[in-house]
């Protein structure tokens, strides 16, 4: 990487303001788009409710709205779960392979501290009995865990799944206005307003994308989505800081022309950190297996995303309302500036 950062230029002069109006038609289109996909349930499904013919005539409710415009995975969905031990360490993959072969749907298959125990998790196909789903499920990791123990069968019931939901949405909105609360405090309330414009506009987005290509929407991706927030804060701080900065030291420039200068010159340091996560993530990616792929492609989108919004959304949004520029530093006594 090092040799890399060599090549990116120490000093640029983009005009990144010229484009804001472009790129922001490009942001409310894609905003909008996300939220077609989520009332619309990925483009597919009725925005409602959604509704299957029984047998007998009759239609029941398959789901809301939210559940139909994500892949929900097992834990937004309810399942069974499966605690097992071994007297040696026990090989996930072959586990999560052997229990998938049964068509469960999503199976997560968790290790312990102690490689010895395993966690299985896995759905049950609708009108099936949990129990002979577990007999199943337990007969094929016998044969594949020589002298595994049962230490813990249970079933996640669809309220706590949907309560993990919930409480995962308000994680969420809670660091949005945590992060809020820091830059008002930090720099004013112009700057607080352009940040969280760019936050909302992160996270939409990548839920946009779990949405519309129906990638497998997990508590990990949750996960993803607050550090991506955490990432997309920082990365707005630093251009907040330079441009903080250069409101002070050039009060007659254009605001434009200083936000354009402050971008510019936190540019290779955007460069290099959003490069140095994206290797790192791509890595993971390749090298992660199944367990870990939504998170991959929720951070390498995220991160993508963050470094787009906070040059075009955050910083321009502040043209929105303009900012204080503060008043003419007084000259120190005795210099030449304050002598008659």
């Amino acid at each position: 990487m090092w040799p890399l950062c060599r090549l990116i230029p120490k000093q640029t002069s983009f005009k990144f303001v010229r484009f804001a109006g472009f790129a922001a038609v490009l942001s409310v289109l894609a905003v909008l788009a996300t939220f077609a996909s989520i009332l619309t349930g990925g483009f597919t499904q009725n925005p409602v409710a959604v509704y299957e013919r029984a047998p007998g005539g009759a239609y029941q409710k398959l789901g809301s709205v939210f559940e139909k415009s994500f892949n929900l995975g097992i834990d937004f969905r309810g399942g069974n779960l499966i605690e097992i031990a071994a007297p040696a360490p026990i090989d996930l993959a072959a586990v999560r392979s052997m229990v998938s072969s049964l068509n469960l749907g999503d199976v997560q298959a968790q290790g312990f501290s102690d490689p010895r125990r395993a966690m299985v998790r896995f759905e049950s196909p609708a009108r099936s009995d949990a129990g002979d789903v577990n007999r199943q499920v337990m007969a094929r990791l016998a044969q594949v865990v020589p002298g595994v123990e049962f230490s813990k069968i249970d079933v996640v019931g669809a309220k706590v799944s949907s309560e993990l939901f919930t409480g995962g949405i308000i994680a969420l909105l809670l660091a949005i206005l945590l992060m809020l609360i820091y830059i008002v405090l930090r720099f004013e309330w112009q700057f607080g307003l352009g940040a969280v414009m760019a936050l909302f506009h992160d996270v939409i987005l990548t839920l946009g994308i779990f949405s519309v290509f129906r990638f497998e929407f997990t508590l990990t991706i949750i996960a993803a989505l607050l550090t991506i927030i955490g990432y997309s804060m920082n990365d707005t701080v630093v251009v907040f800081d330079r441009l903080r900065e250069n409101l002070r030291k050039y009060k007659k420039m254009p605001l434009r022309d200083v936000i354009d200068l402050s971008t510019n010159q936190t540019l290779s340091r955007t460069i290099v950190t959003g490069m140095t996560a994206l290797m790192a993530l791509t890595a993971l990616l390749v090298v992660g297996g199944e367990a870990m792929e939504g998170f991959s492609i929720a951070m390498l989108f995220g991160i993508v995303i963050g470094t787009y919004s906070s040059v075009y959304v955050a910083a321009p949004a502040i043209l929105l309302w303009g900012v204080k520029r503060g008043a003419e530093p007084k000259p120190a006594r005795g210099t030449a500036e304050s002598l008659p």
